[in-house]
């Protein structure tokens, strides 16, 4: 068995990871290289490894840095299942048809300047078609399912506490009648934090893929009182000023609109401050994937369902609004209220943010709150730096605006937190791969484990490959390997509920007659406790409970003068364009 890394070795995108068992090849994630136009290359370079050879795919979660090259890697050649959780397959249908595209609109711009300049047509990374047919691949599965995809590897996945749907996976590979467990962490979330439920602490692997975003940082302590945040846009109003929130669509959107509607609905002093201030969320795929949260509220934590069951919309309150189409996003350019504008892309790198950046850095009114990692090369990164000046579309802006970087509002855990869920492990794994981390990131942790939990980790470095050794020692068979994915808390959970199961199926009933005594295998207890997940989400559906009472759709009304403003607006901004290119 061998592991070879082939992204996310050198910095904190481009996550993919391939697995090699006996015959079998397992890919770990397969994402988009971001940042700098040396990274962005990245994406067209050959993968190494011939695509059509990968037997099974297993998705982390729906970031772009981690699916966003799943249709490149369907187009040349991959015809197998993509594995993950139902959350993420639903943000995936958002994610990878909005990333294709950006791809195809990129594609048309070098080209008109190809043309002009006389040189070849460039194609696009991927299409919206080539997103669709990837898509078909996809086979969502829940949380704590045990998943057989041969007879000899199975899979589960816990929950990240990272983003919906994100995932810590499990892998049993079974090699001349030995069990080697593999973990890979995908991204690990905050402990306690909105929404999500907390990371899941993993007991036993013989090796583990773990990220080190922020490997050598700590987050500010209180880095998550939300008052620091209503502070600044409470001020930035008062003088009449924007706050502009650049903000990755899918994770921290919601977030932040979970802790706007929380503290406005519980703090009279910031009810009052909000009370004629508007939100908007300007970014149609963030709207969708606000819908994707509500559809799979059975993943929140206890708090948010506790929300719900009280008739209140989490995501949602009365100030907030949703914009659709350009029309409405250039309105909130030239409409002078003070207002909170919440746009993708976190990283400054692509999207209507840009927008609103050229039209809010050069006025000191204005706040602009980075709420997310900001990797080197990136437009966010340069201003958090202090970057007195930027270029967008082709126009130097200064940079008179507050910058204000809450990095404790970041969804990855830092290096505590990270450590924590290291010792979580009851044995030290034979090795530990340290990726996801810029290399200063990687080295530092790596040093902060052997001096805190006594072992060293491998910092991987560019595309290395490492042979794993099959266990050794103790034979471990592939029921006691499925009796690790059953701890005690399921099977009591499982147990508990066997006889409501027989009452609702049938089909289950000779499992559940024998569930009843103690000698329950542990192959039956997992094939009931999937049962019981599967009716837990469709029995439940907390996500149909959800109030609708609040408009958050609700359409801008535009009079004929904003629209004559937006159309005179728009063209200057194409002829800047053009003389750019």
């Amino acid at each position: 068995m061998k592991i070879q890394f082939c992204g996310a070795t050198t910095g904190v995108t481009g996550s993919c990871h391939l697995i090699t068992a006996g015959d079998y090849k397992i890919l770990l994630d397969c994402g988009q290289f971001q940042g700098g136009k040396a990274q962005e290359e990245l994406n067209q370079e050959p993968f190494p490894f011939d695509a059509s050879d990968v037997d099974f795919m297993v998705l982390s979660h729906a970031h772009i840095d981690h699916c966003g090259r799943i249709p490149l890697l369907v187009k040349r050649g991959f015809a197998g299942p993509i594995y993950c959780t139902d959350a993420t397959a639903d943000l995936l249908d958002i994610m990878l048809k909005d990333s294709a595209y950006i791809h195809e609109k990129e594609a048309e711009w070098h080209n008109r300047k190809n043309e002009r300049a006389g040189r070849p047509e460039v194609e696009p990374l991927y299409t919206v078609q080539d997103a669709e047919i990837a898509l078909k691949q996809v086979k969502p599965v829940l949380y704590d399912q045990l998943v057989e995809l041969n007879d000899q590897i199975r899979i589960v996945f816990n929950d990240a506490g990272h983003i919906l749907g994100s995932a810590i996976t499990e892998i049993w590979v079974t090699e001349n009648d030995n069990v080697s467990k593999i973990v890979f962490s995908g991204d690990l979330g905050v402990m306690d934090r909105p929404i999500l439920r907390n990371p899941t602490l993993i007991k036993k692997a013989d090796y583990a893929i773990m990220e080190t975003t922020y490997g050598n940082r700590l987050h500010p302590e209180n880095a998550m009182d939300v008052h620091k945040l209503m502070n600044i846009i409470r001020d930035t109003a008062q003088r009449g000023g924007n706050t502009i929130i650049p903000s990755f669509a899918v994770g921290r959107t919601q977030e932040l609109i979970y802790e706007l509607n929380r503290v406005i609905d519980n703090d009279s002093e910031y009810r009052k401050a909000f009370e004629n201030l508007m939100v908007y969320v300007d970014s149609p795929m963030a709207k969708n994937a606000t819908e994707a949260f509500k559809k799979n509220a059975q993943v929140f934590d206890e708090e948010t369902k506790d929300y719900i069951s009280r008739g209140d919309n989490p995501l949602d309150f009365k100030n907030l609004k949703f914009t659709k189409s350009s029309e409405e996003s250039q309105w909130l350019n030239i409409n002078h209220e003070p207002k909170v504008i919440i746009s993708a892309s976190g990283m400054c790198e692509a999207g209507r943010i840009r927008h609103h950046l050229k039209h809010n850095l050069w006025n000191e009114k204005n706040s602009i709150i980075f709420v997310g990692y900001q990797a080197e090369g990136t437009l966010g990164k340069m201003l958090v730096e202090g970057a007195s000046e930027v270029t967008l579309f082709g126009e130097k802006i200064q940079v008179k605006a507050h910058i204000h970087n809450l990095e404790g509002f970041s969804g990855h855990a830092d290096r505590d937190g990270l450590l924590d869920w290291l010792r979580g492990f009851q044995k030290v794994p034979k090795k530990v791969f340290l990726v996801h981390g810029e290399p200063q990131a990687k080295i530092d942790f790596a040093q902060t484990v052997q001096q805190e939990l006594g072992f060293d980790p491998v910092v991987v470095n560019a595309n290395a490959e490492y042979e794993l050794e099959a266990s050794s020692g103790e034979v471990i068979s592939m029921t006691e390997a499925m009796a690790e994915a059953v701890d005690e808390k399921t099977v009591n959970e499982a147990r508990a509920n066997l006889f409501n199961v027989r009452r609702r199926l049938e089909d289950i009933i000779y499992n559940t007659d024998l569930a009843v005594g103690n000698d329950t295998s542990p192959e039956q207890l997992a094939k009931i406790n999937n049962i019981i997940l599967e009716l837990e989400k469709s029995a439940i559906n907390l996500g149909a409970t959800l109030t609708e009472g609040k408009d958050g759709t609700k359409d801008i009304e535009l009079t004929p003068a904003d629209k004559a403003s937006i159309a005179a607006m728009k063209e200057l901004e194409q002829r800047q364009r053009r003389d750019s290119e």
